[in-house]
């Protein structure tokens, strides 16, 4: 529905003056800043390997553009190969940000994963020459992730970056674009 706040407005007659104002103050909103490209380039159903903190994985993505296209949203799911029942999830969701005419395209990233609220993470970054990079800061350190698709095939690395500046391997996945599932 393009216009809740008209049925709103039509049940509940006294809430009718807040509702049209707020549905007047968002036909004057601009439109959002769309996810980039190259991160819009995820879409589908994404399946391989890799290894987080040295420890071999099998991971799937699935990758989706939602809030009415104005948010980008990937969903992983990892299991360690030696143990089926050492189970990782994680939501990221990824939205376009203004950036002046001779910056890169911004992203603006949120992680949220299976630690609950106490892991999730509000990130920044921006598009690079063959992908796109966010950055999430957790206390002292920053969690950059670096997204490289080339056609079917997407490599996905995480690097700890400490208060120096020095980098240190965190996860790296290789990914190849598969059949989403039915359903």
């Amino acid at each position: 529905m393009k216009h809740p706040a008209l049925l709103l407005a039509a049940l509940f007659p006294a809430w009718a003056p807040l509702l049209s104002a707020g549905a007047a103050h968002a036909a004057e909103d601009p439109p959002p800043t769309p996810p980039p490209a190259q991160v819009r380039a995820l879409a589908g159903c994404w399946k391989g390997e890799g290894t987080v903190m040295g420890k071999p994985v099998a991971i799937a993505l699935a990758a989706r553009p939602v809030a009415g296209e104005a948010m980008f949203l990937v969903e992983a799911d990892s299991a360690a190969k030696a143990d089926a029942a050492d189970v990782y999830a994680a939501h990221l969701l990824f939205g376009g940000r203004k950036t002046k005419a001779a910056e890169p395209a911004g992203i603006v990233g949120l992680w949220a994963d299976s630690f609950g609220g106490d892991g999730a993470s509000m990130g920044a970054g921006q598009v690079t020459a063959n992908g796109f990079e966010v950055s999430y800061p957790y206390g002292e350190a920053a969690f950059v992730n670096r997204w490289v698709q080339a056609g079917e095939h997407l490599s996905w690395s995480i690097v700890m970056r400490g208060a120096g500046g020095k980098e240190h391997g965190f996860a790296a996945y290789e990914l190849n674009m598969v059949e989403c599932p039915k359903g």
